[in-house]
């Protein structure tokens, strides 16, 4: 995989991609959720985001919405279509996981989100 389709925080990777017409990066939300539930299991990673996702729908929450459907690399090297969000939608999602990581990975996507390929 591309090094700067991974971003790590805390040890842990990220899966993002980079959108040129919108000049924006789009990282993987089951990587995201699964730092904030401190999950190392996809499948209980996966699981939680599906949970969270229809408890957002039925609050009416738009952030679910905003959520983008793009193909990322798997650890098994195979690519598979993943929700992803970009960095205004991430911060929102943040908000309705109950987390200690939630403030430290907020700064971090404060400074790594807005990077851009050089």
């Amino acid at each position: 995989m591309n090094n700067k389709q991974i971003t790590i925080f805390e040890g842990q990777k990220i899966r993002r991609l980079w959108d040129e017409k919108k000049e924006k990066w789009y990282f993987s939300v089951i990587d995201i959720i699964s730092i904030l539930t401190e999950q190392t299991d996809f499948k209980k990673s996966q699981s939680y985001w599906t949970t969270l996702k229809n408890r957002l729908k039925k609050e009416g929450n738009e952030s679910v919405t905003k959520c983008d459907k793009l193909k990322l690399q798997s650890v098994d090297g195979k690519f598979y279509k993943t929700d992803v969000a970009d960095v205004e939608t991430i911060l929102r999602l943040i908000q309705s996981v109950p987390s200690p990581k939630a403030e430290p990975i907020k700064l971090w996507l404060a400074k790594v989100g807005y990077e851009r390929i050089e």
